[in-house]
């Protein structure tokens, strides 16, 4: 169930989803809180950095991992916009991210129940607490959106 504390994170995540948006880039924005405290964020820079690996959720668990002065992100949680897909999962996995909380499903790459639930099977003895629907509408009109524009234009959004 879904806090006040919840729906100020997954604000933030919008936040890095538009500058995302406002870039050209897929809008899906995602941070790192560690208690009361934001540590890492990000939001998707595939085209800027031409790199396939530049997912919000990369960036932000980089950005953590940097603040903590670890990867092991352990009692932590994620909040991303849009479900994380297959890579992104792992990362969550391998980083240790305890918790993560996402926007609007993802059915053609999400990895939490999607297209396929990565998030049931655990993960060398590790688990990742998996919500979702917060903010959903809001994070699916970004994508839409984002989409829409695409495809009415022959060239890349500014």
């Amino acid at each position: 169930m879904a806090t006040d504390g919840d729906e100020r994170w997954m604000r933030e995540a919008l936040k890095e989803a538009k500058s995302a948006f406002e870039e050209g880039e897929v809008p899906v924005g995602a941070v790192v809180v560690d208690g009361d405290r934001l540590i890492g964020r990000g939001h998707n820079r595939v085209e800027a950095l031409k790199d396939a690996t530049a997912h919000a959720e990369i960036i932000a668990i980089g950005a953590a991992s940097s603040a903590k002065e670890d990867w092991r992100l352990e009692g932590t949680t994620m909040y991303v916009t849009v479900e994380p897909c297959m890579m992104c999962m792992g990362a969550l996995f391998f980083s240790r991210v305890s918790h993560l909380v996402y926007g609007t499903r993802d059915r053609r790459a999400g990895a939490c129940g999607g297209a396929i639930d990565l998030g049931k099977i655990g993960y060398m003895d590790r688990s990742i607490a998996v919500e979702g629907g917060l903010l959903e509408s809001e994070s699916q009109k970004l994508v839409l959106e984002f989409f829409a524009r695409l495809r009415q234009s022959e060239k890349p959004l500014p």
